[in-house]
């Protein structure tokens, strides 16, 4: 594998792109607002000495203590709830917000596992990470996303876990030690459908961990009003495919990718290139699909 395979993504913030998929995902303006607070202070762990002198006359040892936290962050829920893309346009809200010299957001590619090879994978996180330092220079910030984390961090006290992906995990682990020397211009975003099988010492490190749900009524209802806006339909009709959606005896309810990645172009496949897209199509394609499979978590 070459370096440049590390990463899936490389994106300089502020990201256009991404502060317009933020307007697009429900519920994004109040999940960042709850994580807001302690993000801004994960990134401005440099300035909390100047806060605290300026407030309390002295650098406090809660001061001390806070500046240095682990910048781990920790996004975990069930397949297709949002977390790897609400990671990135945190992450690009934020570095916008910081007004910081020019900032990169990376995403974590999972070809990262390697191919097997004994250190490969081990090798190829050191890198993931040295790289990630290396973009910052000495004024600039960074933030690490990665996805499906827990194929990369699993606890190192399963039974079937093999010496390389157990010295893989320490070296994320020791990795994200190291980086708080950098007070907060490096933060890391790890994503993962299964919390309970992240090694306890990294989620120890974390210093946020935040939930994601499936959509219940009210936000399935918001997203199919958001979504079809100019398609033409009733209140009725908006009601019945909340139900149709939502989780039954034998199925669980629609993630988000649910809606977006198959419904709505099973919908529109139904309609297109010779009708307008209706409330026939759209029940015809929700009446002929279920949930995703929930991820079980153990």
């Amino acid at each position: 594998m070459s370096n440049n395979d590390i990463f899936d993504r490389e994106i300089v913030a502020p990201d256009a792109d991404l502060a317009r998929r933020a307007g697009t995902l429900l519920g994004f303006d109040a999940r960042y607002s709850r994580v807001h607070d302690q993000l801004r202070l994960l990134l401005a762990a440099d300035g909390l000495e100047k806060w605290s002198r300026k407030h309390h006359g002295s650098l406090v040892p809660i001061a001390e203590l806070v500046a240095d936290q682990y910048p781990l962050v920790v996004f975990h829920g069930d397949v297709g709830t949002g977390k790897t893309v609400t990671a990135e346009c945190i992450a690009n809200r934020l570095l916008t917000e910081a007004r910081s010299e020019e900032a990169l957001i990376f995403r974590l590619s999972n070809r990262v596992r390697g191919s097997g090879k004994v250190g490969e994978m081990t090798t190829l996180v050191a890198e993931a990470l040295k790289r990630v330092v290396a973009s910052i220079g000495k004024t600039r910030r960074a933030v690490l996303v990665i996805d499906e984390g827990d194929s990369i961090a699993a606890s190192r006290s399963q039974e079937h876990s093999h010496h390389e992906d157990k010295v893989a995990v320490n070296t994320l682990i020791q990795g994200i030690d190291d980086l708080r020397r950098y007070k907060g211009r490096i933060v890391v975003m790890l994503c993962t459908n299964r919390l309970s099988v992240l090694d306890p010492a990294l989620l120890r490190r974390a210093a946020i961990v935040e939930r994601f749900d499936r959509p219940g009524d009210v936000e399935r209802r918001q997203l199919l009003e958001r979504d079809l806006n100019g398609v033409r339909m009733n209140a009725a009709q908006f009601d019945e495919l909340v139900v149709l959606t939502g989780p039954t005896a034998h199925a669980p309810g629609w993630t988000y990718s649910d809606f977006r990645s198959r419904f709505y172009p099973a919908a529109v496949a139904k309609a297109f290139p010779d009708r307008p897209l209706a409330f026939e199509h759209l029940r015809a394609a929700a009446t002929e699909m279920t949930g995703s499979r929930v991820m079980e978590d153990r």
